[in-house]
């Protein structure tokens, strides 16, 4: 389900390449059926089985540098980087969505004038009484 979505987390296992290897496939998915400015962090998750590792943290944070991708290393079994992850890609929803709303506050702003305020300046100086006392 991506309609809506503001932010994903791509998770793949540290220590099965052939989770890491579908993240191309899954962020094609996700690219295809979600907004365009949905923020997305790549989470290589069970650090802590480092003895087992099969992903280079190097290869998946240069994936995630190159693809404009938040990125993170957790272990879900001891909790470590869990909450971290959660609160890096919310602050960065909210980042995004206060530059959308200053963006579309300033296209909300309407003129009444066609002029620029500087030749507006000069046309009030040069402006003529409509009417004449008598």
């Amino acid at each position: 389900y991506y309609r809506g979505a503001v932010g994903a987390l791509v998770v793949f296992d540290i220590t099965k390449h052939q989770t890491y290897n579908v993240v191309e496939r899954w962020l094609k998915e996700l690219y295809d059926h979600a907004e365009a400015s949905i923020v997305v962090m790549l989470v290589g998750n069970k650090t802590d089985l480092a003895q087992a590792r099969e992903v280079p943290m190097e290869e998946a944070k240069m994936f995630a540098d190159n693809n404009g991708l938040l990125f993170v290393e957790t272990s879900a079994l001891d909790s470590t980087n869990v909450e971290q992850a959660f609160e890096t890609i919310l602050k960065e929803i909210f980042h995004k969505v206060q530059q959308q709303k200053q963006r579309s506050n300033q296209s909300n702003t309407v003129s009444l004038s066609s002029e620029n305020p500087e030749s507006a300046a000069v046309a009030q100086t040069e402006r003529r009484p409509c009417c004449v006392a008598l």
